[in-house]
């Protein structure tokens, strides 16, 4: 086995959905990527590419650890989203005209993942300056792949 299939066992299933000025935008994204468990916690590893600029890719870490999941999203532009159950974070997004300051209040965690994968579901708010922008939630399901020889 190679090493690049070695890093691509799973298969990663997100569905997202944010709400913003009364319209809902839905994404939808398969991919191949890596799953694993260490002690607590749980890594979620891929790349998601531009749809504009094929060539442009970001590298996605999700780490869950019990109520907390955090998102390092590493590319062209940079963020790290930190989802509590019931609590508000500050968080860094990095775009072409700067860094921006963002609140994010996660309403609700669920966390159904074990050692050969599971789902992960995700709802919360995106606010700046104390202001509402969007509302936001993502499913996640991980399972291995079938080709896959152990």
């Amino acid at each position: 086995m190679t090493k690049e299939s070695d890093k691509e066992r799973y298969l990663i299933s997100i569905l997202g959905e944010q709400k913003l000025d009364g319209e809902t935008d839905k994404v939808e994204v398969l991919t191949g990527g890596n799953f694993i468990k260490r002690k607590d916690r749980f890594f979620i590893g891929y790349r998601e590419f531009d749809e504009d600029n094929p060539e442009t890719f970001y590298n996605n870490m999700i780490k869950v650890e019990g109520d907390m999941v955090t998102i390092d999203r590493k590319g062209p532009m940079q963020s790290q989203l930190l989802l509590q159950k019931g609590k508000r974070h500050q968080c860094i997004y990095r775009t072409i005209a700067g860094d921006l300051n963002i609140g994010v209040f996660t309403k609700t965690l669920e966390n159904r993942l074990d050692e050969r994968g599971g789902t992960l579901e995700v709802s919360y708010t995106l606010d700046f300056n104390m202001d509402l922008v969007s509302e936001n939630r993502f499913f996640i399901k991980i399972e291995e792949k079938q080709d896959t020889v152990r």
